[in-house]
């Protein structure tokens, strides 16, 4: 349902710039400034600034650490009782960081299936259909 949505937004775009709506922008052709606050309420930023200069960063960024960590293990992992060792661990923590933040199911981070995984990496095509015959 996303993707229909996301369609639109496209094509709508896609007119409104061949229209030449957005050919007199202020700063077009610059590079946009981002704070690293921007995503932060601005109720929070005092709280999440003194937090940081304390050196503590909030749990969901923890947490989105560890994730990304671990998908690099997985990505050069061999032995397959640590790719599902990892995995396992990898749910987890994308489970909890989904409790954590209040949004929608959307936009949650998807968990990673070790069945499917272990059929991608393990059997190829050819020794399918010779296990068949």
């Amino acid at each position: 349902m996303l993707s229909i949505f996301k369609k639109i937004a496209e094509q709508r775009i896609k007119e409104a710039q061949e229209r030449g709506d957005f050919d007199d922008l202020p700063g077009k052709g610059q590079p946009l400034e981002w704070s690293e606050w921007d995503n932060v309420p601005e109720e929070s930023r005092l709280a999440y600034k003194i937090l940081k200069n304390a050196g503590y960063s909030p749990p969901e960024v923890e947490i989105k650490k560890e994730i990304v960590q671990i998908e690099d293990l997985l990505a050069f992992a061999k032995d397959e009782k640590e790719k599902y060792r990892q995995i396992k661990k990898l749910n987890f923590l994308i489970t909890k960081l989904n409790i954590m933040r209040p949004t929608s199911i959307q936009f949650e981070k998807n968990q990673i299936y070790y069945d499917k995984i272990v059929d991608r990496t393990t059997v190829s095509p050819d020794k399918k259909d010779e296990e068949k015959s």
